[in-house]
Formats: structure tokens, sequence, C-alpha cells
């Protein structure tokens, strides 16, 4: 006896539902229409009841068509999770990983560690996508996102984090700033300097919080300066230039630190608040090759190196 319905058929359902109209389903398929006009016809007679209304530009889903393609989505899913659980239990991972990033950090940093990490599970397609908001990740298809912040408050149970590695925001400026202006010898002398500052819609920019390392007392300072931006590159260029003061991760200006073209000012503060992190959506358990690529992230990132290369250029006291 032949089943009324196959895995095809409700792939075919579902893209029908997708694209809306038959000619925009074959052209997704790299078929013509008639191809897709037969087959659904050929579903609807075996199945007995009409699955879409068809217009002359549109097609939608019928009660019936719409209650199928729901049950049809949960099957599909489930036979592509089952796939993906069947790959995984080879000895080498395949698949695709698909991740969001930062432009800065995905660039600098995340990018040759995903190659290194491709190179070592050749079964593997690692997708990075570089934006500067964070996805909605389940929705769109991500596996996760290497972020600079974590998840708190109520929303936390909806994800699951990982802190990668230790990061820290520094007070720099380039060495002519240094020499014209004079060196800022505590946090509050910085409200008297031009100081660099990135606009972000989340905080107020203005203001500076930062944390003494010796016994982590933290002081605020209200910093001013005439120039702003919402692009931290933006503001780099402009420190680098010898414009003022910028407040940057570690990470983002180390190479700057360890030629010099950057000075640490206030080497005994720093903000800590840009730890580089992990986030996924929850789920009751995560895939195999994620698995493999969190603990490689972790186990590359663990010994801050951005920390080896910026530490040879640190300049004015420590408190």
């Amino acid at each position: 006896m032949n089943p009324l319905l196959n895995r095809t058929d409700l792939e075919l359902l579902l893209a029908v539902r997708a694209h809306g109209t038959l000619a925009g389903t074959a052209a997704a398929a790299g078929v013509v229409p008639s191809v897709v006009t037969k087959k659904l016809a050929a579903l609807e007679e075996r199945l007995g009841f009409k699955l879409f209304q068809r217009t002359t530009r549109r097609v939608v889903p019928t009660a019936e068509g719409e209650a199928l393609c729901e049950r049809a989505g949960q099957l599909v899913q489930a036979f592509a999770q089952l796939e993906a659980d069947l790959l995984e239990r080879r000895t080498e991972p395949m698949g695709v990983i698909r991740i969001a990033a930062t432009f800065g950090f995905g660039r600098l940093w995340l990018g040759p560690v995903l190659a290194e990490f491709q190179a070592r599970h050749p079964g593997l397609q690692v997708q990075l996508q570089l934006t500067e908001q964070l996805p909605n990740l389940a929705v769109e298809g991500y596996d996760g996102a290497v972020w600079l912040w974590s998840v708190r408050g109520q929303r936390a149970s909806e994800w699951v984090g990982r802190r990668l590695a230790r990061n820290q925001r520094v007070v720099v400026a380039a060495p002519q700033y240094v020499r014209a202006r004079g060196m800022p010898k505590a946090p509050a002398d910085l409200a008297q300097h031009d100081c660099l500052m990135v606009r972000e819609s989340d905080q107020r920019f203005d203001t500076w919080a930062l944390r003494r390392e010796r016994d982590k007392a933290e002081t605020r300072v209200r910093v001013q300066g005439p120039l702003s931006s919402n692009s931290g590159e933006l503001v780099r260029d402009w420190c680098l230039a010898g414009r003022g003061i910028m407040l940057r991760s570690l990470w983002d200006i180390a190479p700057q630190l360890a030629s010099g073209e950057l000075v640490r000012l206030l080497p005994g503060y720093a903000m800590w608040d840009a730890d580089i992190h992990w986030l996924a959506p929850h789920q009751a358990q995560t895939p195999k090759r994620v698995r493999l690529l969190i603990d490689f992230l972790a186990e590359r990132f663990k010994g801050e190196p951005w920390r080896f290369r910026g530490a040879a250029k640190a300049s004015g006291p420590r408190d």
C-alpha cells in the first residue's frame, strides 16, 4: 500500500506556502511551473481535498492546507534533526554551523580561529555572519553567536551562554596627544581632556565607569570632547591621529599598543564589561558539531591572546 504522503510532498507544501506562487516555488526548485502544478494537483487528488486556493497572482492555503502545513513543518524539522543525529554518529562530524558575530571581533579574531577549526574538521561547513545587531538566532536559523556581552534578566532562561574569554576596555591615546596635552594622573583628570566617544544606544556614552584593578573600586567620570561617532572604527582612527583619548576593548587595539601607535593611560583602571561570550537559543540538546566548536573557541581564547600583543606598551603610573 502506497502512503498518502511522503517527505517530498511535505516539502512541496511548505515551499508553496512560503513562496505564495507556483511560479516562485518552481523557480526556487529549478523546474518549470508546470511540474509544480502537476505535483500539487496529484497530491490534492490523492488526499481528496483542496490544499490551496489559486488566483492569477498567488496561492493561499485552505483551512485543510494550513493545518497540514503546520504538521508538515514539524515533521520536516524532525526529519532534519534525525539526519543530523545520524550524521553525528559518524567519526568525523559533518553538517553546517551558522554563527553571528560583530564585525570587529569577527574579522580580527574569530575569523582566523574558525578557519583553523574547519581545517581540522573538513566535513563541516562554517558560515559566519558579521553584524552589529544580534539576530533573532532561533528564528533566523543560527546555531549561536560570539558576542561581547551576556544575557541577563528574565530572558536569560531562554538562552545558553558561556564565557569564552575575559576582556576589558582600556583608556588609550596616541603619543602625540600625550605630548601635547599631558598624561592624566587619575580618572577625574579625564574631564579636562578631549575624549573620543562611541555613541551606543543602550548606554550613556559620555560617562566612563572605570574600575581600579587593585581593589575593584569603581569611579564614574563624565567625559567630553568635540568628536563622537556610532562607529568604533572611526573613533579609533581619530585616536590614532592624536585627536583625543579613547576607551576601547583591548582585543581591538592590541596591535597598536604593541607597536607604540597607542599608549595605555591610567593602567591601573579599566572597564570590565566587554567579555567574549558564546550565546545560543536554549535547546534540549546541543549538536555535537556545535559542542566541538564551542570547546575549540574556549581553548583558543582562554589565554586572551590580545593581552599578549598589547601588554608591552603601557604608560603612566600604576595605582
